[in-house]
């Protein structure tokens, strides 16, 4: 199938998570970039903005939250690589899908995804800026994690996605077609 005829063929369900998927691109790029060219933030540096909140400037080189540190060049590329072959699989997801939660749901994940995957290869790591450490919880627990508009998005994503799994009903299927059929 050629790409302009497979850009046609998706669905306006899907569409609207590609949309998701944009804003959240879009949205996270702005705001690192405010981060790292306009506020000159260093990492490790912190401005107080509320009493419960924080700019505080972090490099991540994990996974997520921090977790599997890759420093090497190597670790990177293939944190990258891997994030780009999840991707392509949810875009090839979307394409199918036929209800709006789903699709809400895959393009957060998509759209965040992407952005953290950029960071990687413009900055070694994935540029992690909101803190809410001093926001106090009862029992003295405290929220470690320094994240981004990113990881946000992924996070909301799965959570739509799992709520879609076990809570959305399925919808009939129209026999005219659609988005991934094979007419």
């Amino acid at each position: 199938m050629k790409i302009v005829e497979w850009a046609k063929s998706w669905s306006v369900v899907s569409k609207w998570g590609l949309l998701a998927a944009t804003i959240i691109l879009i949205f996270d790029r702005l705001t690192k970039t405010w981060i790292v060219h306009q506020l000159e933030l260093r990492v490790g540096e912190s401005i107080d903005i509320l009493p419960f909140f924080n700019l505080t400037r972090v490099a991540n080189s994990g996974v997520s939250f921090g977790l599997f540190p890759a420093g090497s060049p190597w670790a990177i590329g293939f944190l990258f690589l891997f994030s780009m072959i999840v991707v392509a699989f949810l875009v090839r997801w979307l394409w199918q899908v036929d209800r709006l939660s789903l699709a809400i749901g895959l393009g957060l994940v998509i759209g965040g995804a992407v952005g953290n995957a950029a960071d990687r290869l413009i900055y070694g790591a994935v540029v992690d800026f909101l803190d809410f450490s001093t926001l106090p919880f009862p029992f003295g627990f405290r929220f470690i994690w320094i994240f981004n508009i990113a990881d946000s998005a992924v996070s909301i994503g799965v959570a739509i996605l799992v709520y879609d799994a076990f809570f959305a009903k399925e919808e009939p299927k129209s026999s005219t077609g659609g988005a991934g059929s094979a007419e």
